[in-house]
């Protein structure tokens, strides 16, 4: 398709308008997230920088979570400016009518969102991981480490004074199966082995059947319901893998094999890749649907009416989609149902909306 001039001069005014904005709340976010940090690190002795540095690197993953109300907003300052410069009734001298100015925008915002999913997302993740890297190093649980590689699930603990490193190769329900546990002293002097078929983690005292360990250069076979002491239940170890915007597509992937591996339940990587999937419907959609109420209000409102109004939509938006997110990691639904369905439910509100656009 071959741009006009007025196609152009919609999409540039369009994208000054998202730059702006974003920019406007990115400088929001800066500053409630560097007093967040600043809080967080005021018992430790650190360079006033750190908690600005790790603000940079923790807003992009936070600006893409809000780029669909981001653009809600800037649809809606869009329409403003033009009902300001009666641009919509000059669009319409010239036969350009309400229906082709929303097609115009709603194409846009789809491709610009494939662009963002392609760069600016995984760039975001990339500064995500690095950002819950440098943290977790004042964390008070940093000497824990959890990690699911294509050998199974690792863990590093410390109990007692004493460092544990466990391998399971499968985990079923809330049992880790065919474990190893080799424990060290401080210094790291070996101090006994576990091997175990089966291993209950339901609870912080892991519960170990038909134990075999190795001590003192002696076996001791079948130790049966052995108590162990760790920091990790069935609860912890689901969470450790649970912030997944700090990983690229390629990290996902790369992620859900080593889940299939070790038989780990890959459904909030599907709920995740679903979201990124559906990312450019998402943002289309948002868009389409704030021109429609933008052309069905009355234009005699201020602009802190349409602020508020922009805003309160975004929130009843976000709990909408809070709640089917929700219902599909319990799996009361399919995970593809509860990604799709707000989507679908605002499309069917966008179409009634369009049907007498031009109207308007």
């Amino acid at each position: 398709m071959i741009l006009k001039t007025y196609h152009l001069y919609i999409i540039r005014n369009f994208l000054k308008i998202v730059l702006k904005i974003s920019l406007i709340f990115f400088s929001l976010i800066f500053i409630l997230n560097v007093f967040e940090e600043i809080n967080f690190f005021k018992t430790e002795e650190i360079n006033i920088f750190f908690p600005i540095l790790l603000t940079f690197l923790n807003i992009p993953s936070v600006i893409f979570d809000i780029f669909p109300f981001i653009f809600l907003i800037s649809t809606q300052v869009f329409f403003l400016n033009l009902l300001e410069k009666d641009e919509l009734y000059i669009f319409k001298n010239f036969g350009l009518n309400n229906l082709k100015i929303i097609k115009i925008l709603a194409l846009t915002s789809f491709l610009v969102s494939i662009l963002l999913i392609i760069f600016f997302y995984n760039i975001s993740a990339k500064l995500k991981f690095n950002y819950l890297d440098l943290k977790n190093n004042f964390a008070d649980d940093n000497k824990y480490l959890a990690v699911i590689t294509e050998n199974g699930l690792w863990i590093k603990d410390e109990v007692n004074g004493k460092k544990n490193i466990i391998n399971a190769e499968k985990m079923e329900e809330n049992f880790l199966k065919k474990v190893t546990i080799i424990q060290f002293s401080n210094d790291f002097k070996f101090i006994k082995s576990i091997n175990a078929e089966t291993i209950d983690i339901t609870n912080k005292d892991w519960i170990i059947f038909d134990a075999s360990i190795f001590k003192d250069n002696l076996n001791i076979k079948n130790q049966n319901n052995l108590i162990f002491k760790t920091n990790f239940d069935l609860k912890k170890i689901n969470s450790l893998f649970s912030n997944l915007s700090s990983m690229t597509l390629f990290d996902l992937k790369k992620l859900k094999e080593d889940y299939q591996s070790l038989n780990y339940s890959t459904l909030e990587i599907d709920i995740h890749n679903q979201k990124i999937y559906s990312y450019p419907f998402y943002l289309m959609i948002m868009t389409i649907l704030s021109a429609i109420i933008m052309l069905n209000i009355k234009h005699n409102n201020s602009k802190i009416f349409y602020l508020i109004a922009g805003i309160f939509l975004s929130v009843t938006i976000y709990y909408i989609n809070f709640f089917f997110n929700l219902v599909g990691k319990n799996e009361n639904l399919p995970m593809i149902v509860a990604t799709w369905m707000p989507l679908i439910i605002l499309s069917i509100i966008c179409v009634i909306g369009l049907v007498r656009i031009n109207e308007k």
